[in-house]
Order: C-alpha cells, then sequence, then structure tokens
C-alpha cells in the first residue's frame, strides 16, 4: 500500500498515477473530499479523506490502514503575505502535518518501507544565515530541538526579529527547511531499524501547479519523477538525503 497526501491535483495527484502504473495499490488523500474523490475515482483507487493539520482525521486514517509499503509526504501551502499567523499556519500544514502522518503510519510501516518528503529547492540551507544555519545543519539536532526552532520562527516573527536571528521572510521557507531537518533526524533514528526503512526528501522543481503558476517550466508528471524514484527505491538504496532529478543535492 502506497499513501499518498493530497493527491486532489498537482504534483500529488500526477505521483499517484505514476505510483499506479508502476503497479501500486494506491491510497489517495486530501482535504477537499470532494475534489479527492473525484481525483481517486479517475485514477481507480480509493480516497479517504485527509487534513493533516487535525490529529482526528490523521488517527483516522491511521485506524483504517493495516500496513503501509509507500508513504509521501505531498500535502503543502504557499499562503499569499507574511506575518506570524502565516507562518504559523504554514509550518503546521508543510512542516507539523507532514510529522503528524509519519509518525501515526510508522508503526505500521512494513520491512523495505519507503518515506519520501516532496520538499523544495526554497528550503535549501543556503537561506538561512549565521549560526542558525550551523544549528540547523548539525548533524547531532534533535527533533525536539528543531521543533524549537519552528516556534522560535513565529515568535520573532510576531516580534519582528526574525531577519536579525538568521531566518527568511518567508514561511514556506523555513517549513521546507525544518521538514529537510526532521528528513534527516527520521533517518537517523530509523537506522537501527530492523525494518530498514528508507526516509529521504526531493524538490520536485519549480512546477505548473496553482503554487508554481503557469508559467513553471516543468508538468506535474516531471515534477512528480524524483518522489516516485524515491518511493521505489531498490533495498541498500540511501537514506537521509536530498534529491532533485534523481540525483543528490546539497541541503
Amino acid at each position: 500500500m502506497a499513501i499518498v497526501t493530497g493527491t486532489s491535483k498537482g504534483i500529488g495527484r500526477a505521483i499517484a498515477k505514476a505510483l499506479v502504473a508502476k503497479g501500486l495499490d494506491v491510497l489517495a488523500t486530501s482535504r477537499d473530499a470532494v475534489r479527492g474523490a473525484a481525483t481517486a475515482e479517475e485514477l481507480g483507487v480509493p480516497f479517504h479523506p485527509l487534513d493533516v493539520t487535525s490529529e482526528a482525521s490523521v488517527g483516522s486514517l491511521a485506524g483504517d490502514v493495516d500496513g503501509v509499503d509507500v508513504l509521501v509526504n505531498n500535502a503543502g501551502i504557499a499562503l499569499d503575505g507574511f506575518d506570524a499567523e502565516i507562518a504559523r499556519r504554514t509550518l503546521d500544514v508543510n512542516l507539523h502535518g507532514a510529522i503528524r502522518v509519519t509518525e501515526a503510519l510508522l508503526p505500521m510501516m512494513r520491512a523495505g518501507g519507503r518515506i519520501v518528503m516532496v520538499s523544495s529547492g526554497m528550503g535549501e540551507l543556503s537561506c538561512i544565515s549565521g549560526a542558525l544555519r550551523e544549528e540547523i545543519a548539525s548533524p547531532s539536532l534533535t527533533r525536539e530541538a528543531m521543533l524549537a526552532i519552528a516556534d522560535r520562527f513565529v515568535r520573532e516573527v510576531a516580534a519582528g526579529t526574525h531577519a536579525k536571528s538568521g531566518f527568511p521572510s518567508s514561511g514556506y521557507r523555513v517549513s521546507k527547511v525544518l521538514m529537510n531537518a526532521y528528513t534527516r533526524i527520521l533517518a537517523r533514528e530509523l537506522s537501527a531499524d530492523p525494518r530498514r526503512l528508507l526516509v529521504n526528501a526531493a524538490c520536485p522543481g519549480w512546477v505548473r501547479t496553482d503554487l508554481g503558476g503557469e508559467r513553471a517550466p516543468r508538468s506535474p508528471a516531471e515534477g512528480a519523477r524524483t518522489p516516485v524514484w524515491l518511493a521505489t527505491l531498490p533495498e541498500g538504496g540511501p537514506s537521509g538525503r536530498f534529491f532533485r532529478d534523481e540525483r543528490e543535492i546539497a541541503w
């Protein structure tokens, strides 16, 4: 079973479609139940409504599946404007949402399972400056410290001190920086797990979606290519890495 979040349109839909073409049993999920169910019917797969910001919704999904071979955390938002509330809402979906879903489904992951975080090149560490970059890049960064950084970002945006501390004025960028950090942390935590789970992040590139806009050079199918590749890696493949166009890139 492959579970993909945010499949009602765009890259998520393309990922689900490509995994079906590879012969995987796919469970499509999205917050928009009407559009999500229509997309799932079009792809010939079952659908489960999922709001990644809701513990109850995530718990309902976890309660309805017996085993998971692939999890693709694709659901994400990019909101207009920038203030503390927009920063909080963006992190709640892009970072905390991915964590909620992953942690809920992790006990159901089967041996050889693959976890893919659909990230972005906009979340490369180069957008963070000073000591903060070193803090996030540290190989000993814990999930508690990473979550504390997320909370600090929202507080500092509210106080107007975020730029001085090294944060960019973008909730989306910070959400992806910290999603990447979570990828590294989770891969490290799972390195001794006997199930041999692989956890990686993918940059799909600039894709023609609601988020990417009509001028983007890549189609959703092209954007789905690397996430699908990571979702179907052979045993012994890389873990805790960041990829674009099926090639490793710097965090």
